[in-house]
């Protein structure tokens, strides 16, 4: 998209030369700070959710697929490669919870900025680490069942939208 030059606040804008400047004014004019006891009432009107909650759903799913893996196929490498997807999941995503709720990471909104971005490194890192070492964990190692475990308990974090979604309405 061709840029512009805005003369009146020195910065480049992205967009055709008809947009009105009136809406960022705008914008900017009905931000309104909140009070301690307005903050508190939203705070209760919309809770947030808890990342261990969404990491305990994950993994009851995960021994909930891995049962229902064994008795549908009744093949032990199944059930465990249920369950170490699941893991590959719920393991890094439990790592990232503890950092993201520990003191230091809540000191300053910078602070936590860089908290999350620096925990959601190491969740990625240490799942495809998990899932680079998988054929060594478990032997012999079925790359669907594996597959499926995994992508069911990241859906997990779809429901938990929705968990939230429904306590607001």
């Amino acid at each position: 998209m061709p840029q512009r030059a805005d003369v009146t606040r020195g910065r480049a804008t992205a967009g055709p030369a008809s947009w009105p400047e009136q809406e960022d004014e705008a914008a900017d004019a009905s931000f309104k700070r909140l009070s301690r006891e307005e903050a508190a009432a939203l705070r209760e009107k919309d809770p947030p959710i808890s990342p261990w909650r969404v990491v305990a759903a994950q993994a009851a799913l995960g021994g909930v697929l891995a049962l229902a893996g064994w008795l549908l196929t009744g093949r032990n490498e199944v059930a465990w490669s249920l369950l170490y997807g699941a893991a590959i999941v719920v393991v890094p995503g439990a790592l990232m919870a503890r950092g993201m709720t520990s003191r230091l990471s809540s000191t300053a909104p910078a602070v936590s900025a860089v908290s999350v971005l620096l925990w959601e490194s190491v969740k990625i890192v240490f799942s495809v680490a998990m899932l680079v070492i998988a054929n060594r964990v478990v032997q012999p190692l079925v790359w669907p069942a594996l597959l499926v475990g995994l992508v069911l308990c990241i859906k997990v974090y779809a429901v938990a939208l929705l968990w939230r979604g429904r306590r607001t309405s």
